[in-house]
Protein backbone atom coordinates (compact mmCIF):
# COMPACT_ATOMS: atom_id res chain seq x y z
CA UNK A 1 0.00 0.00 0.00
CA UNK A 2 1.02 3.63 -0.47
CA UNK A 3 2.02 5.40 2.74
CA UNK A 4 4.04 8.22 4.28
CA UNK A 5 6.44 7.07 6.99
CA UNK A 6 9.17 8.37 9.22
CA UNK A 7 12.36 6.42 9.90
CA UNK A 8 14.22 8.87 12.14
CA UNK A 9 13.27 11.67 14.50
CA UNK A 10 14.13 14.75 12.46
CA UNK A 11 12.86 18.36 12.41
CA UNK A 12 10.06 19.15 9.97
CA UNK A 13 12.49 21.30 7.95
CA UNK A 14 14.49 18.19 7.05
CA UNK A 15 13.26 16.60 3.78
CA UNK A 16 13.91 13.13 5.27
CA UNK A 17 11.65 13.63 8.30
CA UNK A 18 8.74 12.08 6.35
CA UNK A 19 9.12 9.97 3.21
CA UNK A 20 6.85 8.35 0.64
CA UNK A 21 6.99 4.54 0.87
CA UNK A 22 5.25 1.40 -0.31
CA UNK A 23 4.48 -1.07 2.49
CA UNK A 24 2.74 -4.46 2.71
CA UNK A 25 -1.02 -4.27 3.23
CA UNK A 26 -2.15 -4.82 6.85
CA UNK A 27 -3.13 -8.36 7.84
CA UNK A 28 -6.85 -9.26 7.56
CA UNK A 29 -8.80 -7.88 10.53
CA UNK A 30 -9.31 -10.02 13.63
CA UNK A 31 -11.48 -9.58 16.74
CA UNK A 32 -13.29 -6.23 16.68
CA UNK A 33 -10.97 -4.62 14.13
CA UNK A 34 -12.04 -2.88 10.94
CA UNK A 35 -9.83 -2.63 7.86
CA UNK A 36 -10.41 0.89 6.54
CA UNK A 37 -9.48 2.36 3.18
CA UNK A 38 -8.23 5.80 4.22
CA UNK A 39 -9.66 8.60 2.08
CA UNK A 40 -8.61 11.66 4.12
CA UNK A 41 -6.57 12.50 7.22
CA UNK A 42 -5.90 15.55 9.36
CA UNK A 43 -2.79 16.53 11.26
CA UNK A 44 -2.60 17.18 15.00
CA UNK A 45 0.15 18.37 17.36
CA UNK A 46 0.50 14.77 18.61
CA UNK A 47 1.73 13.73 15.15
CA UNK A 48 4.67 16.12 15.41
CA UNK A 49 5.33 15.28 19.07
CA UNK A 50 5.55 11.55 18.38
CA UNK A 51 7.76 12.19 15.35
CA UNK A 52 10.27 14.01 17.53
CA UNK A 53 10.06 11.86 20.67
CA UNK A 54 9.81 8.28 19.40
CA UNK A 55 12.73 7.42 17.12
CA UNK A 56 11.91 4.26 15.08
CA UNK A 57 15.65 3.70 14.41
CA UNK A 58 15.34 3.20 10.68
CA UNK A 59 12.09 1.19 10.65
CA UNK A 60 9.39 2.84 8.48
CA UNK A 61 6.70 3.87 10.96
CA UNK A 62 3.30 5.41 10.26
CA UNK A 63 2.08 8.46 12.15
CA UNK A 64 -1.42 9.87 11.86
CA UNK A 65 -4.52 9.48 13.99
CA UNK A 66 -7.48 11.31 12.42
CA UNK A 67 -8.99 9.57 9.39
CA UNK A 68 -12.14 9.27 7.34
CA UNK A 69 -12.60 6.37 4.97
CA UNK A 70 -14.56 3.28 3.96
CA UNK A 71 -14.66 -0.09 5.73
CA UNK A 72 -13.24 -2.78 3.42
CA UNK A 73 -13.29 -5.79 5.79
CA UNK A 74 -14.31 -6.57 9.38
CA UNK A 75 -13.10 -8.93 12.09
CA UNK A 76 -15.27 -11.86 13.25
CA UNK A 77 -16.42 -10.07 16.42
CA UNK A 78 -17.46 -6.78 14.80
CA UNK A 79 -21.08 -5.75 15.44
CA UNK A 80 -21.19 -2.00 14.77
CA UNK A 81 -20.11 -1.74 11.10
CA UNK A 82 -20.18 -3.61 7.80
CA UNK A 83 -17.99 -3.48 4.68
CA UNK A 84 -18.89 -0.43 2.63
CA UNK A 85 -19.69 1.78 5.64
CA UNK A 86 -18.15 5.26 5.62
CA UNK A 87 -16.47 6.00 8.96
CA UNK A 88 -14.37 8.56 10.82
CA UNK A 89 -12.16 8.12 13.88
CA UNK A 90 -9.01 9.17 15.71
CA UNK A 91 -7.06 5.93 16.04
CA UNK A 92 -4.94 4.40 18.78
CA UNK A 93 -1.50 5.75 19.69
CA UNK A 94 -0.19 2.23 20.40
CA UNK A 95 -0.85 1.01 16.83
CA UNK A 96 0.33 1.99 13.33
CA UNK A 97 -1.13 5.32 12.24
CA UNK A 98 -3.44 6.50 9.49
CA UNK A 99 -0.80 7.81 7.08
CA UNK A 100 -1.29 4.74 4.88
CA UNK A 101 -3.89 3.76 2.31
CA UNK A 102 -5.21 0.94 4.53
CA UNK A 103 -5.58 0.99 8.31
CA UNK A 104 -6.67 -1.39 11.09
CA UNK A 105 -8.72 0.12 13.92
CA UNK A 106 -10.94 -1.17 16.74
CA UNK A 107 -14.63 -0.51 15.99
CA UNK A 108 -15.21 0.72 19.55
CA UNK A 109 -13.38 3.99 18.80
CA UNK A 110 -14.94 4.52 15.35
CA UNK A 111 -18.02 6.51 14.37
CA UNK A 112 -20.21 6.73 11.25
CA UNK A 113 -18.98 9.48 8.92
CA UNK A 114 -21.46 12.37 8.74
CA UNK A 115 -23.38 11.86 5.51
CA UNK A 116 -23.44 15.57 4.66
CA UNK A 117 -19.67 16.06 5.03
CA UNK A 118 -16.98 15.19 2.52
CA UNK A 119 -14.24 12.83 3.63
CA UNK A 120 -11.90 15.80 4.05
CA UNK A 121 -14.41 17.74 6.15
CA UNK A 122 -15.07 14.66 8.30
CA UNK A 123 -11.37 13.89 8.83
CA UNK A 124 -10.89 17.26 10.52
CA UNK A 125 -13.17 16.36 13.41
CA UNK A 126 -12.61 13.10 15.37
CA UNK A 127 -9.51 13.60 17.53
CA UNK A 128 -10.42 17.12 18.52
CA UNK A 129 -14.09 16.26 19.07
CA UNK A 130 -13.24 13.32 21.32
CA UNK A 131 -10.71 15.41 23.24
CA UNK A 132 -13.08 18.34 23.68
CA UNK A 133 -16.05 16.13 24.59
CA UNK A 134 -14.12 14.17 27.19
CA UNK A 135 -12.60 17.35 28.64
CA UNK A 136 -15.91 19.17 28.97
CA UNK A 137 -18.20 16.35 30.05
CA UNK A 138 -16.00 13.58 31.50
CA UNK A 139 -13.24 15.61 33.17
CA UNK A 140 -14.78 19.01 33.97
CA UNK A 141 -18.20 17.33 34.38
CA UNK A 142 -20.09 20.27 32.96
CA UNK A 143 -23.81 19.41 33.08
CA UNK A 144 -25.46 18.76 29.72
CA UNK A 145 -28.53 20.87 28.99
CA UNK A 146 -29.12 24.27 27.43
CA UNK A 147 -30.94 25.96 30.31
CA UNK A 148 -29.10 29.23 30.78
CA UNK A 149 -26.78 29.47 33.77
CA UNK A 150 -25.17 32.67 35.00
CA UNK A 151 -21.64 31.29 34.89
CA UNK A 152 -19.03 30.73 32.22
CA UNK A 153 -16.60 28.23 30.77
CA UNK A 154 -13.29 29.64 29.50
CA UNK A 155 -11.56 27.89 26.59
CA UNK A 156 -7.95 29.01 26.25
CA UNK A 157 -6.84 28.58 22.63
CA UNK A 158 -10.32 28.82 21.17
CA UNK A 159 -9.26 29.00 17.51
CA UNK A 160 -7.08 25.88 17.42
CA UNK A 161 -8.26 22.42 16.42
CA UNK A 162 -9.46 21.32 19.87
CA UNK A 163 -10.60 24.79 20.89
CA UNK A 164 -12.70 25.18 17.75
CA UNK A 165 -14.82 22.12 18.47
CA UNK A 166 -14.86 22.72 22.24
CA UNK A 167 -16.43 26.13 21.68
CA UNK A 168 -19.13 24.57 19.50
CA UNK A 169 -19.88 21.73 21.92
CA UNK A 170 -20.07 24.08 24.90
CA UNK A 171 -22.36 26.46 23.00
CA UNK A 172 -24.68 23.70 21.73
CA UNK A 173 -24.83 21.36 24.70
CA UNK A 174 -24.53 23.54 27.82
CA UNK A 175 -26.19 26.62 29.24
CA UNK A 176 -22.89 28.26 30.11
CA UNK A 177 -21.59 31.52 28.70
CA UNK A 178 -18.78 30.44 26.38
CA UNK A 179 -15.59 32.50 26.59
CA UNK A 180 -12.74 31.76 24.19
CA UNK A 181 -9.29 33.25 23.76
CA UNK A 182 -7.43 34.18 20.57
CA UNK A 183 -4.80 36.82 19.92
CA UNK A 184 -5.04 37.69 16.20
CA UNK A 185 -7.91 39.29 14.28
CA UNK A 186 -8.38 36.28 12.02
CA UNK A 187 -8.34 33.77 14.89
CA UNK A 188 -10.66 35.93 16.97
CA UNK A 189 -13.09 36.02 14.05
CA UNK A 190 -12.80 32.23 13.72
CA UNK A 191 -13.60 31.71 17.42
CA UNK A 192 -16.69 33.90 17.08
CA UNK A 193 -17.70 31.94 13.99
CA UNK A 194 -17.42 28.73 16.05
CA UNK A 195 -19.93 30.18 18.52
CA UNK A 196 -18.03 31.90 21.35
CA UNK A 197 -20.15 34.47 23.19
CA UNK A 198 -17.03 36.48 24.01
CA UNK A 199 -13.51 36.33 22.59
CA UNK A 200 -10.66 37.49 24.81
CA UNK A 201 -7.06 38.30 23.88
CA UNK A 202 -4.75 35.91 25.74
CA UNK A 203 -1.74 38.06 24.82
CA UNK A 204 -3.11 40.75 27.15
CA UNK A 205 -4.30 40.80 30.76
CA UNK A 206 -6.62 37.82 30.62
CA UNK A 207 -7.73 38.01 34.25
CA UNK A 208 -8.75 41.65 33.87
CA UNK A 209 -10.72 40.90 30.71
CA UNK A 210 -12.64 38.12 32.44
CA UNK A 211 -13.26 40.26 35.53
CA UNK A 212 -14.77 42.99 33.36
CA UNK A 213 -17.43 40.54 32.16
CA UNK A 214 -18.71 40.01 35.70
CA UNK A 215 -19.37 36.27 35.33
CA UNK A 216 -17.97 33.52 37.56
CA UNK A 217 -15.83 31.11 35.53
CA UNK A 218 -16.53 27.69 37.00
CA UNK A 219 -14.65 25.68 34.36
CA UNK A 220 -11.48 26.36 32.36
CA UNK A 221 -10.29 24.21 29.48
CA UNK A 222 -6.65 24.93 28.61
CA UNK A 223 -5.54 23.69 25.19
CA UNK A 224 -2.15 25.40 24.95
CA UNK A 225 0.59 27.33 26.79
CA UNK A 226 -0.53 26.38 30.30
CA UNK A 227 2.69 27.67 31.87
CA UNK A 228 2.24 31.14 30.36
CA UNK A 229 -1.37 31.47 31.50
CA UNK A 230 -1.17 29.67 34.85
CA UNK A 231 -1.23 32.75 37.15
CA UNK A 232 -4.23 34.14 35.27
CA UNK A 233 -5.96 30.74 35.31
CA UNK A 234 -5.62 30.55 39.09
CA UNK A 235 -6.92 34.09 39.48
CA UNK A 236 -9.87 33.55 37.13
CA UNK A 237 -11.19 30.19 38.32
CA UNK A 238 -14.14 30.43 40.68
CA UNK A 239 -13.96 28.85 44.13
CA UNK A 240 -14.53 25.09 43.81
CA UNK A 241 -14.16 25.36 40.06
CA UNK A 242 -12.42 22.86 37.76
CA UNK A 243 -9.54 23.14 35.29
CA UNK A 244 -8.63 20.69 32.52
CA UNK A 245 -5.30 20.63 30.66
CA UNK A 246 -4.33 18.85 27.45
CA UNK A 247 -0.93 20.32 26.63
CA UNK A 248 2.52 19.47 28.00
CA UNK A 249 3.70 22.46 30.06
CA UNK A 250 7.37 23.22 29.50
CA UNK A 251 7.69 24.04 33.20
CA UNK A 252 5.64 22.56 36.01
CA UNK A 253 2.99 25.03 37.21
CA UNK A 254 2.66 25.64 40.93
CA UNK A 255 -0.42 23.54 41.55
CA UNK A 256 -0.51 24.72 45.15
CA UNK A 257 -2.03 27.96 43.85
CA UNK A 258 -5.34 26.10 43.50
CA UNK A 259 -5.59 25.13 47.17
CA UNK A 260 -7.09 28.38 48.46
CA UNK A 261 -10.03 28.01 46.08
CA UNK A 262 -10.31 24.23 46.49
CA UNK A 263 -10.21 24.06 42.72
CA UNK A 264 -9.69 20.73 40.97
CA UNK A 265 -7.21 19.93 38.20
CA UNK A 266 -7.78 17.30 35.50
CA UNK A 267 -5.79 15.94 32.55
CA UNK A 268 -7.39 14.83 29.32
CA UNK A 269 -5.84 12.38 26.87
CA UNK A 270 -8.19 10.88 24.30
CA UNK A 271 -5.88 7.89 23.78
CA UNK A 272 -6.29 6.66 27.37
CA UNK A 273 -9.37 4.52 26.72
CA UNK A 274 -7.85 2.69 23.76
CA UNK A 275 -4.37 2.42 25.28
CA UNK A 276 -5.65 0.70 28.42
CA UNK A 277 -8.66 -1.03 26.83
CA UNK A 278 -10.89 0.46 29.52
CA UNK A 279 -14.32 -1.09 30.14
CA UNK A 280 -15.93 2.10 28.78
CA UNK A 281 -13.80 2.21 25.62
CA UNK A 282 -16.92 2.14 23.44
CA UNK A 283 -17.89 5.54 24.85
CA UNK A 284 -15.77 7.02 22.06
CA UNK A 285 -17.89 5.28 19.44
CA UNK A 286 -21.03 6.55 21.15
CA UNK A 287 -19.87 10.16 21.34
CA UNK A 288 -18.76 10.07 17.69
CA UNK A 289 -22.25 8.83 16.78
CA UNK A 290 -23.70 11.92 18.49
CA UNK A 291 -21.10 14.25 16.96
CA UNK A 292 -21.88 12.79 13.51
CA UNK A 293 -25.59 13.37 14.06
CA UNK A 294 -24.97 16.97 15.17
CA UNK A 295 -22.77 17.64 12.13
CA UNK A 296 -25.47 16.33 9.80
CA UNK A 297 -28.07 18.44 11.61
CA UNK A 298 -25.98 21.59 11.24
CA UNK A 299 -25.57 21.95 15.01
CA UNK A 300 -21.81 21.50 14.66
CA UNK A 301 -19.54 22.49 11.79
CA UNK A 302 -16.33 20.98 10.51
CA UNK A 303 -13.23 22.69 11.84
CA UNK A 304 -11.32 22.22 8.58
CA UNK A 305 -9.09 25.27 8.30
CA UNK A 306 -6.81 24.44 5.36
CA UNK A 307 -6.68 21.68 2.74
CA UNK A 308 -3.07 20.80 1.83
CA UNK A 309 -3.85 18.52 -1.10
CA UNK A 310 -3.04 14.80 -1.50
CA UNK A 311 -1.40 12.66 1.19
CA UNK A 312 2.28 12.93 0.27
CA UNK A 313 5.46 13.30 2.28
CA UNK A 314 5.99 16.85 1.01
CA UNK A 315 2.49 17.96 1.99
CA UNK A 316 2.68 16.23 5.38
CA UNK A 317 6.00 17.95 6.11
CA UNK A 318 4.30 21.30 5.47
CA UNK A 319 1.44 20.31 7.74
CA UNK A 320 3.75 19.20 10.55
CA UNK A 321 5.62 22.51 10.33
CA UNK A 322 2.34 24.42 10.50
CA UNK A 323 1.04 22.62 13.60
CA UNK A 324 4.44 23.05 15.27
CA UNK A 325 4.15 26.81 14.75
CA UNK A 326 0.97 26.88 16.91
CA UNK A 327 -0.54 29.43 14.51
CA UNK A 328 -2.90 27.15 12.58
CA UNK A 329 -6.57 28.12 12.48
CA UNK A 330 -8.73 25.03 12.72
CA UNK A 331 -7.44 21.76 11.25
CA UNK A 332 -5.11 20.95 8.35
CA UNK A 333 -6.47 18.18 6.13
CA UNK A 334 -4.94 16.05 3.35
CA UNK A 335 -7.00 13.89 1.01
CA UNK A 336 -6.23 10.91 -1.21
CA UNK A 337 -3.01 9.09 -2.00
CA UNK A 338 -1.35 10.02 -5.30
CA UNK A 339 -1.19 7.19 -7.81
CA UNK A 340 2.06 5.24 -7.72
Amino acid sequence: MRAVAYTRSLPSSDPDCLVDVTLPDPAPPTGRDLLVEVRAISVNPVDAKVRMRADPEGKPTLLGYDAAGVVRAVGPDVTLFRPGDAVFYAGDITRPGTNGALHLVDERIVGPKPAKLSFAEAAAVPLTAITAWEALFDRLRIPRGTERREEAVLIIGGAGGVGSIAVQLARQLTGLRVLATASRKETQAWARQMGAHEVLDHSGDLAAQVKALGLPVTAIFVTTHTEAHWPAICEIIAPQGAICLIDDPKTTPDFRMLKLKAASLHWELMFTRSRFQTPDMQAQHELLVEVSRMLDAGQLHTTLGEHYGPITAANLRRAHAAVESSTARGKIVLEGFAEA
